[in-house]
């Protein structure tokens, strides 16, 4: 097997100090019915020419440059396994809306009836109608939405809602992985509309047969952005595992967060532009169809964390959302530029583009910005129009969307992002895999 730049053979010795910032990668022997760990151990004295992953692998978007002093090495921090075998794979996501079904027609009903008054209604209703948003999915009728039970009713109904729910996403999407839950070592769970504590992913190892040994991570103020951070934070965790396999969960019930006393212009919108949804996926770090995860990035528009915002107050969750947001891709498409060329790949000339659809402004700008054509935001497009803003779970949702298109051939190059609080840019490239790419 050809070295990745990222791996390097060591030497180590006894006069070795044991902090030396590295760790050997050791795959631990298993049998075909046991679940399978990986160890991630320091270097062991006295043996000689092991692989060795340069420490400070996780995180940040370049080649890592490697300061030495004394007998020491301090890389700087990367996340890309170019060249790396095996990568991880980002299966085919599952996804789950509820049978609740809001039209935007109806939505406009409601704004004109509930808000007959106000003094910017015309206003509401237009960006209302511009938002291509056909219609959206609710975990309870409208008429119950539309009431506020108190912050405690509300999180009673998540932590039910949830549970009920997400169990079979989450089979689904081990089962289009081909993977068993005591063959995940780590659960990602997103989520931005609902508090616990403990988190599901507690419930989820106890309920669903996952190991005790699995680990957590949950995610909660990330916001839309959080969807692509679960699978940047996936993708770190089997740079770091190359065998461990990674579940990622995404429950978002927006309707919860709806404030009947909110009624500034981007609150009414946002009654019309998010919806409910649950979905999950499966990185795995060996094998698999879908995306072969190479890079990722974050990146934060400098004094713009006021712009997407909750309050949160004795009733709640309230939104905020500032008038200068959907004119956020112009600074951040620099950004998703930049990671492109990093990987020596043209932003401009990709072959699929997984991005969060927060409204029909992102995609139209990253059109011009990026100077691709519309069609290359479909998946996207699609998820806005049919299941509305479903924050964290719309870069699945959109990827599942590719993976039933069936058009994505082996190597073709792709890049993933989320967008949210911050301004916060999730970003990731990486290359369709076809062939499971199993290690010797």
């Amino acid at each position: 097997m050809q070295k990745s730049p990222l791996w390097r053979t060591v030497t180590s010795r006894k006069e070795d100090p044991p902090a030396r910032g590295e760790f050997i990668l050791r795959r631990m022997a298993r049998s075909q019915f046991s679940p399978r760990v990986v160890h991630f151990s320091p270097p062991i004295p006295a043996m000689a020419n092991v692989p060795v992953l340069r420490a400070g692998c996780l995180g940040g978007n370049h080649r890592p440059t490697v300061t030495r002093k004394g007998n020491q090495e301090f890389p700087e921090r990367t996340t890309s396994l170019q060249g790396a075998h095996p990568m991880a794979v980002l299966c085919k996501p599952a996804i789950a809306v509820p049978e609740y079904v809001i039209t935007q027609d109806d939505t406009l009903e409601l704004a004109r009836r509930l808000h007959k008054d106000h003094s910017q209604l015309r206003l509401v209703l237009r960006l209302i109608e511009h938002t291509g948003v056909r219609k959206r999915h609710l975990i309870q009728p409208i008429d119950k939405v539309l009431k506020h039970p108190g912050l405690d009713a509300r999180s009673a109904v998540y932590e039910e809602e949830s549970k009920a729910r997400v169990p079979a996403v989450v089979r689904q999407a081990l089962d289009q992985a081909e993977l068993e839950p005591q063959q995940i070592d780590l659960i990602v769970y997103v989520s931005c509309t609902g508090f616990m504590m403990p988190s599901l992913t507690a419930w989820l190892i106890n309920t669903l047969g996952f190991r005790s040994e699995t680990r957590q991570m949950p995610i909660a103020q990330l916001g839309c952005a959080a969807g692509g951070a679960a699978i940047n934070r996936a993708h770190d965790f089997c740079t770091a595992y190359p065998e461990a396999n990674v579940l990622i969960v995404a429950c978002e019930f927006c309707s919860l967060c709806y404030q009947p006393t909110d009624l500034g212009v981007g609150s009414l919108l946002s009654n019309g532009l998010f919806g409910d949804a649950v979905a999950a996926a499966v990185v795995r770090g060996n094998g698999g169809t879908g995306v072969r995860l190479e890079r990722n990035s974050s990146y934060l528009i400098p004094n713009t964390e006021d712009w997407i915002s909750y309050a949160v107050r004795a009733t709640g969750f309230h939104f905020q959302l500032d008038k200068r947001v959907p004119g956020t891709m112009e600074p951040l498409a620099p950004a998703l530029r930049a990671i492109a060329k990093q990987h020596q790949w043209d932003a401009g000339e990709l072959d699929f583009y997984i991005v969060h659809a927060g409204g029909p402004r992102i995609l139209d700008d990253l059109c011009h910005f990026l100077e691709v054509p519309p069609e290359a935001f479909r998946f996207s497009r699609a998820t806005l129009t049919e299941y509305g803003n479903i924050a964290s779970g719309v870069v699945l949702d959109a990827l599942a969307r590719m993976f039933d298109e069936a058009s994505a051939v082996e190597g073709q190059r792709g890049l993933l992002a989320g967008f949210g609080p911050g301004i916060t840019a999730e970003m990731a490239l990486g290359t369709w895999a076809s062939t499971p790419d199993i290690a010797a």
